[in-house]
Formats: structure tokens, sequence, C-alpha cells
């Protein structure tokens, strides 16, 4: 590395601070990202990486703090970084969009089953049926605040294994809100308990959080695989999780009689919009479901499933496309786009084979090492810097380590599934799934939902965020250390 080279890297950090102070960065952030990720570049350079190695990984490191930060919006961030990888040939547009050899580019599986349950979902949401779940499950708690705790977050788990988690917190914490009002209580515990059993329901189906999309389709997993690891485990942390309420609840929360009455007096039907509507909805996300669980025997991607109900929704719909498209959460779908390029240079550039060596060193080749680390350092990576893009990242890691460790695999599926492999993908996905839990910047659905409690006068703050989250987590991580033992590791 000549001094040509050190020159050219102060110049582009200096370039970098200054756009990232004109943007909504403070200064002192973006004299420090941009130092940061120069000094990184230096050290990568001064190590094994050769040029493309070092500025591939810079780019990357400045993209994942700068999503961190949360002061510029992820899915620009994420797009930026995409771009830079383009214009600066680190990968080819071609690579990027469809993949080649090791690379896999956008995996339009994950994009277009993201798009298809949001339609889906969309329009459901206009008959109301979301809320009448959340009142029903108020008043069968008769108006005690504990039980009505406990069965919304029970409802909002089993609605976050079949939705997805940010959807249904969206649905959900307004009527929770409704019903702390009428109950004269503090919101932000029930509020609490909704956003962290929407992460925790929905790691048990493989639409139910957006790394289960992910490492479904980078892994080869089936609906039904999902359910037959994830959902015992689920089942067994949502009920440590009630427990936990009801202990740490139970004599903290109470309410008059009147109060109680106000409850009682909700009627759920008037939360129905649209009858005939709802019975449509509910026959197409039923059969949808089925053909999840079928995919296998119907020789159908999950993707194509997906936009199949959607079609049939948008049929049925009498308000027209625009409506249900426009409630899409396109800026979620291009951060996933963007998250895809970036991990495709990564992989081109072969860093992740890198890692995926390191991390096989440092287990020493031990599955049950290997499972347990792949589980709690996902949670922790995942708590740190967000579930979604740590998974994106991981699942080519993954991919990396199991064409290691089985080079004769003529078939990734082969490679993937197995003995030595297979486990890795599950601790992966109960580690990001619920490591969402451990700070407020962990899962999308925490930022939705603390986001809905501000507005209403109750901030969550990181700090008690993690107060609740913590905990949680690290309960559901020691069931599933547990879970994956007996299953896989014994």
């Amino acid at each position: 590395m000549g001094i040509e080279e050190i020159i050219l890297v102060g110049v582009a950090a200096a370039a970098l601070a200054f756009i990232l102070a004109k943007l909504h960065l403070a200064r002192w952030e973006a004299v420090l990202i941009a130092v940061g990720g120069a000094a990184a570049y230096l050290v990568l350079r001064a190590t094994i990486m050769d040029l493309r190695q070092a500025f591939t990984s810079v780019v990357f490191l400045v993209a994942y703090t700068l999503i961190a930060l949360e002061r510029l919006h992820k899915t620009t961030v994420a797009v930026a970084g995409a771009v830079v990888m383009l214009v600066t040939g680190l990968v080819t547009q071609q690579e990027a969009l469809h993949g080649h050899g090791e690379i896999g580019g956008v995996d339009w599986n994950t994009i277009f089953l993201l798009i298809g349950m949001m339609i889906i979902v969309n329009i459901m949401r206009q008959t109301g049926v979301f809320e009448w779940v959340a009142i029903k499950s108020a008043k069968l708690g008769r108006g005690h605040p504990v039980a009505i705790m406990i069965l919304l977050s029970v409802a909002t788990a089993l609605l976050s294994a079949v939705l997805d988690n940010v959807t249904t917190v969206l649905l959900t914490v307004p009527a929770a809100l409704l019903v702390c009002e009428a109950l004269s209580i503090n919101p932000v515990p029930m509020l609490m308990c909704i956003i962290l059993s929407s992460n925790i329901g929905g790691t048990a189906t493989l639409i139910g959080d957006p790394p289960n999309i992910i490492i479904g389709s980078a892994g080869h997993l089936t609906f039904l695989d999902f359910l037959r690891v994830d959902l015992p485990v689920i089942v067994l942390a949502m009920v440590a999780f009630s427990l936990t309420i009801k202990l740490v609840m139970g004599k903290r929360l109470h309410v008059t009689e009147e109060h109680r009455r106000l409850v009682a007096q909700f009627n759920e039907s008037e939360a129905i919009t649209d009858w005939k509507l709802l019975r449509r909805s509910l026959l197409v996300f039923g059969l949808t479901l089925v053909g999840f669980c079928l995919h296998s025997v119907l020789h159908l991607e999950m993707a194509t499933i997906a936009m199949t109900g959607a079609a049939l929704m948008l049929i049925f719909y009498r308000e027209g496309p625009e409506e249900a498209l426009r409630d899409v959460e396109w800026p979620t779908i291009f951060f996933f786009i963007g998250l895809f390029v970036m991990v495709s240079a990564l992989v081109k550039a072969g860093i992740v084979t890198l890692l995926g060596t390191a991390v096989l060193n440092l287990t020493a080749g031990n599955l049950t090492v290997m499972t347990l680390f792949v589980l709690w350092f996902s949670a922790l990576a995942s708590g740190l810097i967000g579930n979604v893009p740590f998974t994106a990242t991981m699942t080519a890691l993954l991919h990396s380590m199991a064409a290691s460790l089985h080079p004769e695999a003529t078939d990734f599926a082969v490679a993937a599934h197995a003995p030595n492999v297979y486990p890795l993908w599950w601790a992966l996905s109960l580690g990001a799934c619920l490591g969402g839990n451990f700070t407020l910047v962990g899962a999308a659905a925490n930022l939705v939902g603390a986001g809905i409690s501000a507005r209403a006068g109750h901030p969550i703050s990181f700090a008690r965020f993690m107060r609740y989250g913590v905990p949680i987590t690290l309960q559901g991580l020691l069931i599933s250390s547990l879970w994956l033992w007996l299953v896989f590791l014994r």
C-alpha cells in the first residue's frame, strides 16, 4: 500500500464526511463515521485483504453503521450502498439481480413473497377483522389488566405467525391503547408485551418474520419445516412469557370495577366493516396457507403461491388495485433489494468465504459449539444492528460454510440439509428473530410500536425497552438452546 493510496483514502473520507454532514447527521457523527471507515480500510489493507475486499468491506460497514444509527432512512442507505457497489464495479448488475455461481443476487422469491403477503394483509385490514381480534381478547379478559395483557400477547403472537410482525403491531397497538384508556392504566407495559410477543410469535413460521423468509429461501426450508422445528420452541417461549407477565405484573396492575365494566361494554361486532369481503378474504388467506404447506407437493415456489393469493384478493376487492398496492411497504421492499445487492458484492469479493473459514476455525468444526455460537451471536448482533440486515449477511455466510463442508454436493439443497449444517439454519432463525427483542432497533416492529406509543404521549426510551426486552430475549434463547440440543445435538 503506497502513499498515493493513503492520500486517496483521506480525500474519500473527507468527501464522505462532507456528504454525511449535509444530510441529517451531526457534524461529529459524520466525521466519526468517515474517520472510522478510513481507519478500517487501512487496517484491512494492511492485513490479508486486497483492495477490492477492503473497499467492499468498508462500504458495507459504513452502510451498516448508518442503518443502525437510524439518522438516515434505512432504505435510503441500503439503496445508496447498493448503487456504490454497482457503480464501482464491485458487483455487476447481472450478478446483483440474477446471481452467478456462488453469488446469489437479489432473492426474488423473498421479494415477491413479501409483496404478495403485504397485498393480502392490506386488503384483509379493510374488513376490521384484526380490530375484532383485539377487542375480543380484551373482553375475554373481563377487565382484569393482567389477563387482558396475556390474552392480547397471545393473540398478537398468533397473528404474527401468519402475518408479518410489523403489520400485527400496527393493528393491535392502537386497540391496546384504547383498552388501557378505558382501564385508566399506564399503557407502556401492555404495549411492550405486544411488541415482544409479535417478535416471538413471528419466529414460529416461515412468513411470520422477515428473517425467516430470507432463511427459508436461502436454506431451502419449507413452511412445514418451520412448523416442525420453530413452532414448538415458540409455544414454550410464549408459555414462559405469559407466566412472566403474571408473576411480574400480577401485583402491580389494579383497576376499579367501573373501569372493568367499560371494557365489557365494547362491541367487537362493530369493528367488522365489510362481512362479504371478510368471508372472501378468510377463504383466500386459508387457501394461501394451505398452499404454503403443500408447495413442495405442488412444485410451486412460496412467492408464486403468495402472488396467487394476492391476485385473488385483488379480484375480490371492489376498490381496485390502486389502494391495495399503494399501502404495500415499498420502502421495506427496496431495503431488502439494496441489502441483497450489497451482500452479493461481499460474496464476490470473497469476504463471506473468509468469515466462514474463521467461524469454522473458531469452533473447530464442532457442531454443538457452532450451533450455539450462531444462536447467541445472531441474537446479540440482531439486537445491535437489526435482525434483517444481519440475517441477509448471515445466510450468505452459512451458504459459504455449507459449500466448504460439502464441496462434493452437486445440489446446494443437499449441502444445506447435511447433518452438520442443517441445525445452523434453525439457530440463525431463532437467534435473529428472538434477538429482535434485545433492543429498540433490533426489529422493525419495535420501532413501529414505540412510534405509536410516543404519538399517544407515552414514549418508550432505548433503556426502558431493554429493561423489558433483555430478560425476555434471554429466556427465549435459553429455551431455544435446550430445544436445539434435544432435537439436533445430543
